[in-house]
């Protein structure tokens, strides 16, 4: 990066580790609420970041975590009693190969997207995804995992509310390090706690051992992930494709984001189209060995922003230090020994989140809320999306699948949103 002068060895493996860190709280937090694999997760965030890097010709100082948007469609799926496969006997890992499959595919719409924006330019392809699809998508994707982190937090209250107190404490209050890695002191302290209470001999309200150790038992240090091959499914496609819209709205926001804090362009040097294909890359490498769709982090941007360091090769030394973490059995041994309930007390707040970023994305677009077209946009929206989610099980059948609609709640109402914004009349500005 210009202006950004040559750094040790050591800092740079320092800053890596800072980068790493703020990435990891997030990052692991999706496969343990998925079912997917630590391990595989973090190999493929790694490589993926590695891969963008090369699409972005190492100009950008971005982090490809696992995406929280794609929880939603994954559970959709996986979902025992409400998913695309409940009742036809299906176990877990079969159901999660398909929905590898659906974020493969998923991948390929910002090869698409980048496709269509080098023909139209970047301006007229945003204007078929403003703030106002976007933001009710966001908020759609918070809102509806909603009943996850409270399912996940019910099994030890104590130990849910520490974690987001924690949490909370960390993001007001806290400076440097501490502000930037709040979800990891939240599950680190609640652990603690655990630890002590579970040394005491208590007990999880329902009688259940507080921390579970059993998949330690002879894990070894170093071993291979349990790398998993995709599985394609129409309907599961149907499901998961649709959450690209939102990541791909994300990417963007990211990209002008760094622009701004780096004082350089990136949409147009390396280029909006390459940062695109290089993060639909990531996420087909990453649904092709079993892992979770990627997406920029926030948290690494703001990283970059609090530290003032734009070199892209700290970025690229946090990715070195996911793979290697991910080779490690017992390190998910351990990830996986963290009690529910601490998940859960974490998600509470990053769900929320999700949807509160929807909410000020509206703000800070300057969305006109008073004008009846942009009203009709988000309530249909969201009507749609919560309705067909949280409502009756509603399907059709198209040949021998059956389309199951309640599973669809999110990709109709961008559908709805795209379609309504193109047909609907603009209005001038609404009276204050």
């Amino acid at each position: 990066m210009q202006g950004q002068p040559t750094m040790s060895r050591t800092k740079t493996a320092l800053l890596g580790l800072q980068h790493m860190f703020a990435m990891f709280g997030a990052t692991i937090l999706v496969p343990l609420l998925s079912g997917l694999s630590v391990q595989v997760t973090l190999i493929a965030v790694g490589i993926g970041t590695l891969i963008f890097h090369f699409f972005a010709k190492g100009r950008i100082p971005a982090f490809l975590g696992s995406s929280f948007a794609f929880l939603v469609g994954i559970q959709l799926i996986t979902d025992p009693d409400a998913g695309v496969f409940a009742g036809t006997g299906m176990d877990m890992a079969e159901k999660l190969a398909y929905a590898t499959g659906g974020i493969m595919v998923s991948g390929l719409l910002y090869l698409a997207a980048a496709g269509i924006i080098k023909v139209v330019g970047v301006k007229t392809f945003m204007k078929f995804m403003p703030p106002v699809v976007t933001s009710p998508t966001v908020m759609l994707i918070g809102i509806m995992l909603a009943p996850v982190a409270i399912s996940m937090s019910i099994n030890n209250p104590l130990l849910a509310v520490i974690t987001l107190a924690v949490i909370m404490l960390a993001s007001v209050k806290g400076k440097g390090m501490i502000k930037i890695i709040p979800i990891l002191l939240g599950i680190t302290c609640a652990y603690l706690v655990a630890l002590i209470m579970h040394g005491m001999g208590l007990t999880n309200p329902d009688g259940s051992a507080i921390l579970d150790f059993s998949r330690t038992a002879g894990a070894s240090v170093v071993g291979l992930p349990p790398f998993m091959a995709p599985k394609f499914n129409i309907v599961a496609i149907l499901v998961m494709v649709p959450f690209a819209l939102a990541t791909i709205a994300e990417h963007v926001g990211d990209m002008v984001a760094l622009s701004t804090i780096t004082g350089e362009n990136f949409l147009e040097e390396p280029g909006l189209t390459r940062t695109l294909i290089g993060d639909g890359v990531s996420s087909c490498f990453s649904g092709l060995i079993g892992g979770p769709a990627s997406t920029t982090y926030g948290e690494n941007v703001g990283v970059v922003a609090l530290t003032k360091v734009f070199n892209p090769r700290v970025v690229q030394v946090a990715a070195v230090y996911a793979i290697v973490l991910g080779f490690s059995p017992l390190f998910e041994a351990l990830i996986h020994s963290i009690p529910t309930a601490i998940i859960g007390g974490a998600s509470f707040l990053l769900y929320g989140m999700i949807a509160a970023v929807g909410l000020r994305n509206l703000v800070e677009r300057k969305v006109d809320m008073g004008a009846t077209k942009n009203v009709l946009i988000v309530a249909v929206m969201l009507i749609t999306g919560l309705g067909l989610n949280f409502g009756p099980r509603i399907a059709f059948t198209v040949g021998s699948a059956e389309i199951p609609l309640d599973s669809m709640g999110i990709a109709i109402a961008v559908v709805l949103g795209v379609l309504l914004n193109a047909i609907l009349p603009d209005e001038g500005p609404s009276e204050s």
